[in-house]
């Protein structure tokens, strides 16, 4: 790309030139993207396209080469005065006599860095115009419309397919590319039939008369799912003819099918791991009834509580579909199977989730499902020892991509120097995943009364709070 350009005007250049290759096939011209060179004696070709619904003027390619002032004068006038100019005559590159259509391409200053130019063969009017009668009687409007779509309209290149139709003001179809009779098998039928005569022809055209502007379907055609793509031409108010364009998503289909079946076995494992664990913990919890020990049932208990939360995140899996997971219902539900789990029959301990919702990846999930578990399991074992009741909150907050996980209660408070000097196992397991699956750190603080507990870790890039 030239270098005496602002890159933000090089950039509008890229923009436009992703263009070309439709510009060309639709008017069936050589399209190409001029810049002024220093002096403003010469322009330099920056960007081509050939047609390959047409003949093109050009057997080698040009981008790099000069064009002069006297060869090209539209091309220059246009440079100068920032107006199109329509129906210039000029010789090309390769000394073919031509007629220009010229387009100039303006900064967010209005100043004019580039020119868009298709190019004809003037003895090559006649025959396109047969082929695509109303559509080529002039180039003005096709540029003018083109242009201004490709500056507005961010689904241009959604309309590359591989189906190409033109048809005129009273909806005849003009031109058809061999692509497009293949693909409604019409073996060359399809030239001067009229659109209502294609499958869901009718629908568009109404679409059309009523919109003036774009119509989008997909159907299937036998075997095939096609994607229909209209646009309409105007000028004046008035419709003068469109384009039609067809992309063949048979194999589009087919993926989206295996990825649905694919989404579908793995809700299955996801489904199959949760009940082998919950399988695990009610022979865990056999076991557990044949012990006579407090303090081993105790730990028995506390197993049973990893493995049910490890559980309840593959059974969101299994429900969602997704490796995405909403933590605050895991949370919620973690906690109350635990407060379930190993409160004393006569104790009253309530659990309240509050703030953000999380969305994690399943591996950090579960690890946050753990670290909540140890948390919970703790408060119940050691905060509300010979206490009726209790209250625990779990609030999540997010700022600046960094979460924030506070968990508190109105025990006894946390002696943490004692419990690390025990080697107690849950402070060991949180401290663990807090710092090597979420990147994050823990803090203890002696609430008076009670305990708070917060986890601080980055928020993923693929996860999300709402």
């Amino acid at each position: 790309m030239a270098s005496f350009l602002r890159k933000k005007d090089i950039k509008i250049i890229e923009e436009i030139s992703k263009y070309l290759q439709l510009f060309a096939d639709l008017s069936q011209a050589d399209v190409f993207i001029d810049c002024l060179l220093p002096g403003e004696e010469e322009a330099i070709v920056v960007a081509e396209a050939h047609p390959m619904t047409g003949k093109s003027l050009y057997s080698e390619p040009v981008v790099g080469k000069i064009a002069y002032k006297e060869n090209e004068p539209g091309v220059f006038f246009c440079f100068k005065t920032g107006k199109p100019v329509i129906g210039s005559r000029g010789v090309s590159q390769e000394n073919v006599s031509m007629q220009q259509n010229v387009m100039p391409i303006q900064n967010e200053f209005g100043k004019t860095i580039g020119v868009l130019i298709m190019e004809q063969d003037i003895t090559e009017q006649v025959q396109q115009e047969k082929n695509v009668e109303l559509l080529m009687e002039t180039t003005e409007q096709l540029s003018e419309t083109l242009y201004h779509v490709a500056m507005s309209e961010a689904a241009i290149p959604d309309l590359m397919h591989e189906g190409l139709l033109l048809f005129d003001r009273d909806y005849h179809i003009t031109f058809a590319n061999d692509r497009a009779k293949e693909m409604f098998e019409a073996n060359g039928h399809l030239v001067g039939e009229k659109v209502d005569s294609l499958p869901f022809g009718s629908m568009m055209k109404e679409e059309l008369d009523i919109q003036k502007g774009m119509f989008f379907h997909e159907f299937q055609l036998g075997k095939r799912f096609l994607q229909l793509k209209a646009v309409s031409i105007q000028r004046n108010n008035r419709t003068v003819g469109g384009v039609l364009l067809l992309r063949d998503l048979s194999e589009l289909k087919e993926k989206e099918k295996q990825l649905m079946i694919k989404s579908a076995v793995i809700r299955e494992i996801h489904h199959r791991v949760k009940n082998n664990l919950q399988t695990i913990a009610s022979l865990l919890r056999l076991q557990m009834r044949r012990i006579d020990s407090q303090e081993v049932e105790k730990i028995f208990r506390e197993i049973i509580n990893r493995i049910t939360s490890i559980s309840i995140v593959h059974e969101v899996l299994s429900l969602e579909g997704t490796d995405m997971i909403e933590c605050k219902e895991v949370i919620e539900s973690v906690s109350n199977t635990i407060i379930s789990s190993m409160k004393q029959s006569e104790q009253k301990i309530m659990v309240q989730v509050d703030g953000c919702s999380l969305y994690l990846p399943s591996q950090k999930a579960s690890s946050l499902a753990l670290v909540i578990n140890e948390l919970v399991q703790n408060a119940i074992n050691h905060a509300f020892v010979n206490r009726d009741e209790g209250f625990i909150q779990i609030y999540l907050k997010e700022q600046n991509q960094i979460v924030s996980l506070t968990v508190t209660d109105d025990g006894v408070g946390f002696d943490l120097e004692k419990a690390q000097q025990k080697g107690r196992l849950g402070l060991q397991i949180c401290q663990t995943l807090i710092s090597e699956d979420l990147e994050g750190i823990l803090e203890f603080e002696n609430n008076h009364p009670g305990t708070k507990v917060t986890i601080t870790f980055p928020l993923p890039k693929e996860g999300l709070m709402t």
